[in-house]
């Protein structure tokens, strides 16, 4: 049963902050700031993929037109959902990034229909194996999905640091201090609004500093709108463009690891914007992301569009601006269906200078990571090689970024799947939680690791506890006595008398 939209107001909206309708002014308004915060991203692989393909720059448009038309699609159906599809939960799709160096290599050999019936064939056997990822959401606990958000931010640090330098490194002012003096002007902005003490403004400040900073490159000769007015106003995206997909089985098993890479990215991202909005996720609300993630995949080539799934980006604005309603990003949605289908107004936002959106992106790519450390801080180390699974996958997570030609010499699949710094610390995270947290055999609590020992902490309410201690107290036989032998009673916050022994938990407690 398909559940209505709740109202503003109703008992259906007091069930989740994620439900919450704010209105149509607001949810769209909102929804635009999701849409400007992932639109470079989402028009990048198309134009690295057409470039490889040697199409002509009518058919770049054409292809970028039909990222944003299916990214719209699989937008809604993640954000607003269908029976067994979409995690309703604020998660906007665009093409994935994951796939670009496979998708890149196929292209060379059998143009772009070979890429896109690669996508179908492995989108739909994503589709079969949506219930065993499913099925590991118990081996994503704190420490897991902490790291994995973690590096989610920094791994996106890079790409705020290049818009802010200006996003084309061949450009003659890539790095200049122009550029770099616009993005933190932005940047500047951004905190400024934030510390605004109305609401309004405060939740919009990446919003109104990406139009403020555009307004001022605009004036100081930094923008350039002249190509706005150029190309047809209206345009629906033509289901097989470039002509029916082709079917190579190389291909598809290229491909089909990259859906595992993009599976890994989606789960970890559905649990990251849940522990955002603080709601529960099962794995029934998994696999109803991850099915939404390769039902919109499997579509995207029939109107010549890529792979999708969740972007960071967004998770990170969620946490920012603290507006956690799906369906603002639902109007998000609704407004790249609409950017797919007016080419004029997708121009406009193409126009936005590159530093604006990097000394937007430092803040809001640095929210993803701070909310990661966050989560980080619920864990416990002491006595167990939690530090160890942390320290681990941050740092294979960071290896791609710290030095991009790492895996050039490895086959292709370990490229693929360790290229992306998330892939790589979330599969470092979950099978290093598997080994020290679930096998049981090798270090026990009598002998603990190193790490272990290292980690040995003591809570602040403990030190408050002790702070009761007189002098002469000691422990004997795991009882706390005084001076004279006689026991000294522990008590409740309700003064009932605790059973106790110093090194275990008190007795039914």
């Amino acid at each position: 049963m398909v559940k209505r939209r709740p109202m503003a107001g109703d008992a259906a909206a007091r069930g989740g902050s994620e439900n919450e309708w704010l209105g149509a002014g607001k949810s769209f308004t909102y929804g635009i700031q999701h849409v400007l915060t992932m639109y470079g991203g989402i028009i990048a692989p198309p134009l690295i993929i057409g470039g490889a393909a040697g199409v002509s720059p009518s058919e770049i448009g054409l292809l970028v037109a039909s990222c944003l038309f299916i990214g719209g699609l699989a937008t809604i159906l993640q954000s607003f959902g269908l029976p067994f599809f979409g995690s309703r939960l604020p998660l906007v799709q665009g093409t994935s990034f994951a796939g670009v160096a496979t998708m890149t290599a196929i292209v060379a050999d059998g143009g772009l229909p070979a890429v896109f019936g690669a996508v179908i064939a492995s989108a739909l056997l994503g589709v079969l194996v949506t219930p065993v990822f499913s099925r590991l959401v118990k081996y994503f606990p704190p420490v897991v999905t902490g790291t994995v958000i973690t590096v989610i931010g920094l791994s996106l640090m890079p790409v705020a640091a290049r818009w802010a330098m200006g996003n084309d490194a061949k450009a003659v002012d890539f790095g200049s201090v122009s550029n770099i003096g616009l993005a933190a002007l932005t940047l500047v902005i951004v905190l400024v609004l934030s510390k605004v003490p109305i609401p309004a403004v405060s939740r919009l400040s990446i919003l109104l500093s990406i139009v403020v900073g555009t307004v001022l490159a605009a004036a100081l000769g930094e923008a350039d709108f002249s190509a706005v007015g150029e190309g047809p106003i209206f345009a629906v995206p033509t289901p097989f463009a470039f002509g029916p997909p082709t079917f190579s089985v190389a291909a598809i098993a290229s491909m089909f690891i990259v859906i595992l890479v993009t599976l890994t990215e989606t789960t970890a991202d559905i649990l990251a914007v849940g522990e955002i909005v603080d709601t529960p996720v099962g794995k029934r609300r998994i696999g109803d992301g991850l099915r939404a993630d390769m039902a919109s995949s499997a579509i995207a080539p029939v109107f010549n569009g890529f792979a999708q799934s969740a972007f960071a980006q967004n998770v990170g604005l969620v946490a920012i601006t603290g507006i956690k309603s799906r369906f603002v990003v639902t109007a998000g949605g609704v407004v790249l269906l609409v950017l797919g289908m007016l080419p004029v107004l997708g121009r406009v936002v193409a126009a936005i200078p590159y530093p604006v959106l990097g000394g937007a992106g430092l803040v809001l790519f640095g929210t993803v990571a701070a909310s990661g450390i966050k989560t980080l801080s619920k864990v416990d180390y002491n006595g167990n090689m939690n530090l160890v699974i942390v320290a681990a996958s941050v740092g294979l997570g960071m290896v791609p970024i710290a030095a991009p030609d790492f895996y050039h010499h490895f086959p292709a699949w370990v490229g693929t799947i360790f290229h992306s710094g998330i892939s790589a610390a979330a599969l470092t995270a979950v099978l290093l939680n598997l080994f020290f947290n679930h096998l049981k055999a090798g270090k026990t609590d009598d002998n603990p690791s190193v790490f272990a020992a290292a980690t040995r902490v003591i809570d602040y309410s403990d030190l408050k506890a002790l702070s009761r201690l007189k002098n002469g107290d000691r422990i004997v036989d795991g009882k706390i006595v005084d001076a004279d032998g006689n026991p000294v009673p522990v008590r409740d916050a309700d003064g009932r008398p605790v059973p106790y022994r110093i090194g275990s938990e008190p007795d039914g407690h």
